[in-house]
């Protein structure tokens, strides 16, 4: 491509050449009044213990690019989350390299700098042009910020050409053009480069249990916005409550940590409901499975169940009581060293012994836990809960043996959310019975004395949801401030 065509598009003007002449100069330099982040320390001990679990080796860790939404537009970004993790660094493109220097490794991070002034990109480009995109730091202001080393990253092609394939670990799948210069590696080494990050994150650090906190706090306030313009007598848009809360989730943090599931009446029944096209009716139970990802890209990830109406009826209140002590049960019997399906066997009990209690088990309670059975799963499906932090399912590439086979340990933060799911069309429960679809869900941190609810700022029992929809519908709607 050109310089005349790059960073174009087909709808742009002509740059005539006086305008060119003129557009170049006149442009004062600046810099940012930048410090070094307060998190920074932890990203530096993060990228040192994966610098120990691979001594001698290269790694390259990418960040991602832009994703095309239709045509000449992006999705809005976000960067990969093991990047992250290891630097703190937000922008597309960049690419952080551990290259080994006899005695542990020498961390480089390759980013696309500030505009330069020597070419046109500054005004022409619309992908990296800083009066299009707005400015971006110079290499030595983001090396202050983040703590680490900066390199540019047009220089990134020569580095990424010297490496050994035997010597060299790279996240795949994350920048075709990383995948595309670092010569063939072995998928199963690159598969081990995913899975000790992913086990590093399994214990999260003060810093970390802060984001997570800081994203539950404003998830609570985007429920209590919700619950405010929830109508108790007439019908409203699933769309709208996914709008309300996708404002608050905007205004406190990054965005929402994932598409927010709005299921009114049977919707609930669908366990990954993100359509949100439906309607909210009085009388009916509304499912809201939604968390705020935070500035930092650590999310909540919360759900809990409503009655439209304010009150729940007297089968709706048995359903959700049910649903309700599974989840204390599993609460209660978190603590370190506790194995994770373990925590999903309490769980589920409690749910199998409700349905039994429903009269809608066919068999005797042990039979349906057995592992020959389990079909009490067909009015549950999923687990129990999973991992939480940076991802709103973390730690997804940690071995079996260290997460769905392995123990709780101190540090871990999870999320508990049992739930009873009766299809509209499921014939083996009674009439009544079909469409209501219940799930409660919180997030804990494992502590040496067991787990701390770090989302109990949502009431649980039906009477205490109840009462605060009550105060909240009185408080009446507010805007984010």
């Amino acid at each position: 491509m050109t310089e005349e065509k790059k960073g174009t598009e087909s709808h742009d003007p002509a740059y005539p050449e006086k305008f060119l002449q003129f557009m170049r100069t006149g442009w004062s330099d600046t810099e940012l009044p930048v410090t070094l982040r307060a998190e920074a320390p932890n990203h530096a001990k993060r990228r040192a213990a994966l610098s120990s679990a691979f001594p001698g080796e290269t790694l390259v860790i990418p960040s991602g690019h832009e994703m095309v939404r239709a045509n000449d537009t992006d999705f809005p970004y976000r960067p990969g989350s093991d990047f992250v993790y290891l630097t703190g660094e937000h922008d597309p493109e960049s690419v952080l390299v551990l290259r080994p220097n006899g005695s542990g490794h020498d961390a480089v991070l390759y980013v696309r700098p500030r505009s330069p002034r020597d070419t046109d990109e500054f005004f022409k480009d619309r992908r990296y042009g800083e009066l299009w995109i707005g400015r971006r730091h110079t290499l030595r202001e983001k090396s202050a910020e983040l703590g680490v080393e900066t390199a540019h990253l047009d220089t990134l092609g020569g580095v990424l050409d010297d490496l050994q394939p035997g010597r060299t670990r790279v996240l795949r799948g994350l920048d075709p053009h990383v995948d595309k210069l670092v010569r063939a590696t072995n998928p199963e080494r690159d598969r081990e480069l995913a899975w000790v990050i992913s086990e590093m994150k399994l214990v999260k650090d003060e810093w970390e249990i802060a984001q997570l906190q800081d994203a539950i706090d404003a998830t609570t306030r985007g429920f209590e916005d919700v619950a405010r313009i929830i109508p108790a007598d007439r019908p409203v848009s699933e769309r709208l409550v996914d709008g309300v809360f996708g404002l608050r989730a905007r205004h406190d943090g990054n965005t929402v940590g994932y598409s927010s599931i709005v299921g009114a009446g049977s919707n609930a029944t669908v366990l990954h409901w993100i359509r949100n096209d439906g309607r909210i009716t009085p009388g009916e139970l509304l499912l809201l499975d939604m968390g705020v990802e935070n500035r930092n890209l650590y999310t909540a990830d919360v759900t809990r169940t409503l009655p439209v109406s304010g009150t729940f009826t007297p089968l709706q209140r048995q359903v959700y009581d049910i649903v309700l002590r599974s989840q204390q049960a599993g609460m209660d019997f978190i603590k370190p060293g506790v194995k994770f399906a373990d925590v999903h066997t309490t769980c589920m009990r409690v749910l199998a012994e409700g349905l039994h209690e429903l009269g809608i088990l066919p068999v005797s309670v042990d039979e349906a836990m057995s592992k020959e059975s389990t079909i009490y799963r067909r009015w549950t499906l999923h687990g129990f809960g999973h991992m939480l932090g940076i991802d709103v399912h973390d730690c997804a590439h940690a071995r079996h043996e260290k997460y769905k086979d392995g123990a709780l340990d101190e540090g871990y933060v999870l999320t508990v959310e049992p739930g009873l799911y009766f299809q509209p069309e499921d014939e083996l429960v009674p009439a009544e019975l079909r469409g209501i679809g219940i799930r409660i869900e919180d997030d804990v941190l494992v502590t040496k004395d067991g787990a701390v609810n770090l989302s109990a700022g949502l009431p649980r029992s039906a009477a205490d949801v109840e009462s605060w929809l009550a105060t909240q519908r009185e408080a009446g709607p507010r805007l984010p401030g």
